[in-house]
């Protein structure tokens, strides 16, 4: 089985999807199943609504492949309501895929309740970093004479939680703690460090060198950032909304507002080592043997008989490209 991702894979920081399927395409080429070809690949993974034409072009061309569609959680809840990127991921489903994987049981159940249509074969597996990038160092590591709290976003949109962090910022204790956000910041902090975003080596060694890690972002399906830390050995604060309980489980505490969430920082800074020991988050190695058996299903079941795979002729397509273009437009 070989397998190709249909992606623009962009060097050095970046957003977490991205970050995420470079570090899937290493571990696939480390299996040798990937392909830098299409046409020689098996499975076509492709993300979301990202080049959507060039799906379309390729399922025209290859209609004997299977596609497998790694979906996020709706861009409505994320953005804004109107936002008509989801419609375009709900037609590429319905035309294009043979399967769908999500990242967090939130992102399924959120995607359907806004009108997908799941496809026979679908699986929730999550995000893992890169292995060689972040990992944790020491598990039982001496905390220093101030614990050092740390956030990380790429993106600056408003629901990565800056209200959240500004008000860290303005009633968190300092005499205890400190705290650093490596990333993009649409605010400026007056006792948070600020350090621009970092490549995926720097930030890993930035992560290890801290103790808990806060997230505030809101209707996140599977947080990359949040990911990476954990697999660092930092204990998490997060909200408690999109996919982070799942990911955290005892591996941290959940908040809901400012009305806790100086609370949750204290009570997981007075039980650091118990609630490292508690993090189990799949590594990249683990979620690359998931993929594979969700694609090997598929693969096999259409092979037998047991599953038409879908084609797509010309007036589907036209009509595909055009709903595609609406929605962008509208």
């Amino acid at each position: 089985m070989k397998i190709y991702i249909c992606s623009k894979f962009k060097k050095g920081p970046w957003g977490g999807g991205n970050q995420f399927l470079k570090a899937l395409r290493s571990e696939f080429k480390n299996n040798n199943l990937y392909t830098e070809d299409v046409q020689d690949a098996d499975i076509i993974l492709f993300n979301s609504h990202h080049l959507s034409s060039e799906i379309i072009n390729l399922k025209n061309k290859y209609s004997h492949k299977i596609f497998v569609h790694r979906i996020d959680g709706p861009m409505a809840l994320y953005n804004y309501s109107k936002d008509r990127r989801d419609a375009i991921v709900y037609k590429m489903n319905r035309y294009i895929s043979d399967g769908t994987i999500f990242q967090s049981q939130w992102s399924k159940e959120e995607n359907i309740k806004l009108g997908l249509k799941c496809t026979k074969f679908n699986s929730v597996i999550p995000n893992a970093p890169d292995l060689s990038l972040f990992y944790q160092t020491n598990k039982q590591k001496k905390i220093s004479d101030k614990i050092k709290l740390i956030s990380t976003s790429w993106s600056t949109n408003p629901n990565k939680g800056f209200e959240m962090l500004k008000f860290i910022d303005d009633n968190l204790d300092w005499t205890r703690f400190s705290m650093t956000f490596i990333g993009n910041s649409p605010i400026s902090f007056n006792n948070i460090k600020y350090k621009k975003a970092l490549p995926s080596n720097l930030l890993g060694k930035e992560l290890q060198n801290n103790d808990i890690f806060i997230t505030a972002s809101q209707k996140d399906p599977c947080s990359n950032s949040l990911i990476e830390a954990l697999h660092c050995g930092l204990p998490a604060v997060a909200l408690n909304d999109g996919g982070h309980p799942e990911i955290i489980i005892k591996g941290g505490e959940l908040f809901y507002g400012e009305r806790d969430i100086i609370q949750c920082i204290d009570k997981v800074s007075k039980n650091i080592d118990l609630y490292r020991n508690n993090i189990n988050v799949p590594d990249i190695k683990n979620i690359v043997q998931r993929y594979i058996i969700f694609f090997t299903d598929v693969l096999e079941s259409a092979l037998k008989g047991n599953y038409d795979i879908k084609r797509i002729n010309y007036f589907d397509k036209l009509k595909l490209k055009i709903n595609i273009i609406l929605s962008i437009k509208n």
